[in-house]
């Protein structure tokens, strides 16, 4: 069994243990500090969605770093009940809640309130992300950011209504800040069609 160390905040040097799963594979501490560094200005007083927690290093860093709530989702009940556990450690479990539904059922319902970001870091596997992200916005507080990552040999999952706000690549995943941005009706009407003469 390995670990993984939360890196700034509040809680920082804590340690989350990492049990042997298949896909369970958290997010590398270089990856995870970038992605913190980029939500910064972001993340102080958030409610938080992590998606496909797993160890819920992500959720957790986020609380530790100033967000308000995180709901945190993992299907696998053993880590689901690992996440709870080190909520009461660290004394944060009235800051969270965590479910043990898979992703794409969790987010089919509707949320209780919006969330102003999400992570979305399914297992490799698993081939989630499509499912997600086509669901995901109805769960999004207007200007939410949403933080995606994937195996960098693979094509970004996520089409032109998502708007990548920042990205970057490290060893072999690439991931991004991503916001939510279809072509409404209003973008359209600033061009309409000449009329024929």
């Amino acid at each position: 069994m390995g670990e993984v160390r939360i890196i700034g905040g509040t809680l920082k040097r804590s340690k989350l243990a990492v049990p042997a799963r298949p896909g369970l594979r958290p997010t590398p501490d270089r990856v995870r500090e970038t992605l913190f560094n980029w939500l910064a200005p972001m993340i102080e007083g958030a409610r938080v969605l992590d998606l496909c927690a797993g160890t819920g290093a992500l959720g957790i860093e986020a609380l530790s770093r100033g967000a308000v709530f995180a709901w945190l989702n993992e299907a696998d009940e053993g880590l689901a009940a690992q996440i709870v556990r080190n909520g009461e450690r660290l004394q944060i479990a009235d800051r969270m809640r965590v479910s043990r539904l898979p992703a794409e059922r969790l987010i089919a319902t509707r949320p209780d309130a919006l969330f102003d970001g999400a992570f979305v870091d399914p297992p490799y596997n698993s081939a989630l992300w499509p499912k997600i992200l086509a669901r995901l916005p109805s769960w999004l507080a207007p200007g939410a950011w949403v933080y995606l990552e994937h195996p960098a040999d693979m094509a970004p999952p996520f089409g032109s209504d998502w708007q990548v706000r920042k990205q970057s690549r490290a060893g072999r995943v690439s991931f991004y800040l991503l916001e939510h941005a279809p072509v409404s009706a209003s973008v359209l009407d600033q061009n309409p069609a000449e009329s024929a003469p």
